[in-house]
């Protein structure tokens, strides 16, 4: 079960001055298992199938008000009519993206990973595994409870229980006397595999770039990589796993399932020590097909697996297109660069095309993330400066890739 996070402290966050009266709330959504999460993740491991689905999602480590065992352990957000509230929520789930919406209110955000943006209003936000949002609420509605709630976006079929279809909830309380609503107010949330709404935020988000708050995505990237990410399937013996026909699931960066070495990387790279990885990462696709047809060749599935890393020159500025795939199963993939964050200057759906969608960049208030979600049989591009010298990771288990910084 996801911790419990204080929910309520002062703190002085400098917000546009528009924003001054706030307080800070922490909310903490993720997923909970009738069962170790460990051993839940074991268990996938171990039998090639998609780890089981939770059975409930949570707010601050509760399932909230719509479970009887939950029912008095509620998160409650205790507001004052008239006063501004700064929200800051994660996205602490396994692998869920998560629709987020209080009902009858708006919120406003600004910020993303640490980073302001230009305040974007919305009734309701998308926010994925590892994600951040600093988000503002209104308490200007009639002194009442009402539900904030979080559901999940999958675009997998509801009756193959490939995700947890169920309603976390917790609720915003206005302070005075008054016999509140009973039940309280749900929010409405876009269908659960509504891909256009689960990009509307990413779509409006843009950064401050101002003189306090420059922009400096770089313009003239010295190299440029371009990256599939797909789901893929392994063959077991006598189609013997647990994955789709016997398969165990797997998932590839550039057609390469990353094998994790029995030596840290950083410390054979350091040590020269030779044989734990090779540096032969592909810079483009290995194989180019059409990568978000709806009907793929079988033989596409299987990856290779290997420790392959890419070196980076120090200081060098650097673009990557992650382009998604319809492989085995078409979703989005959170991507995440650790110890930087990236400029999110492009995305689409479909195919990537070098020619044309880079006209269509966003080179003067892209938002700077650190993580993000390449959205269902669509692309991203980031760019970034390679001035931290580590060694990272573009992650989500068992899809990974390596950059070395010399």
């Amino acid at each position: 079960m996801e911790s419990y996070i204080p929910s309520e402290s002062s703190a002085d966050f400098s917000l546009p001055t528009k924003y001054k009266e706030k307080i800070l709330t922490n909310l903490d959504k993720g997923q909970w298992w009738k069962s170790d999460v460990n051993a839940v993740r074991d268990e996938g491991l171990a039998t090639g199938a998609d780890p089981n689905a939770s059975d409930s999602l949570l707010i601050n480590g509760q399932p909230g008000d719509l479970y009887p065992c939950s029912k008095s352990g509620t998160f409650k957000l205790t507001v004052d009519h008239g006063k501004t509230y700064l929200l800051r929520i994660i996205n602490a789930a396994l692998h869920e993206a998560l629709f987020f919406s209080i009902a009858k209110h708006k919120m406003t955000v600004v910020g993303t990973d640490g980073s302001y943006t230009k305040p974007l209003t919305q009734d309701y936000i998308t926010i994925y595994p590892g994600q951040t949002f600093d988000v503002l609420l209104e308490a200007n509605q009639h002194p009442d409870h009402y539900y904030m709630a979080a559901k999940t976006y999958s675009i997998a079929p509801v009756a193959q229980n490939f995700y947890d279809n169920t309603t976390t909830t917790a609720i915003v309380q206005y302070r005075g006397y008054y016999t509140p609503s009973s039940p309280p107010s749900l929010p409405h949330f876009p269908t659960y595999n509504d891909t256009n709404a689960s990009v509307q935020v990413m779509a409006g988000l843009r950064s401050l770039a101002d003189a306090e708050h420059p922009s400096n995505v770089p313009l003239s990237p010295s190299t440029k990589l371009i990256y599939t990410v797909s789901v893929n399937s392994f063959l077991c013996p006598n189609n013997s796993c647990a994955g789709p026909n016997g398969t165990r699931f797997s998932a590839s960066i550039n057609n390469i399932s990353f094998q994790s070495p029995t030596i840290d990387i950083l410390q054979a790279y350091y040590y020269n020590i030779s044989g734990v990885y090779g540096d032969k990462f592909p810079s483009v696709p290995p194989l180019v097909f059409d990568f978000t047809a709806d009907y793929l060749p079988l033989e596409y599935q299987t990856p290779e697996n290997g420790t392959e890393v890419r070196v980076l020159e120090y200081n060098s500025t650097v673009e990557i297109v992650f382009q998604g795939t319809n492989l085995v199963a078409g979703t989005h993939h959170p991507m995440h660069l650790h110890g930087y964050s990236f400029y999110l200057v492009g995305w689409g759906f479909g195919n990537f095309d070098k020619n044309r969608d880079p006209l269509r960049y966003n080179l003067v208030d892209s938002p700077l993330q650190s993580t993000i979600s390449v959205p269902t049989n669509g692309w991203a591009a980031i760019r970034f400066e390679a001035s931290n010298p580590e060694k990272e990771f573009h992650k989500f288990v068992p899809k990974d890739s390596n950059f070395i910084k010399k």
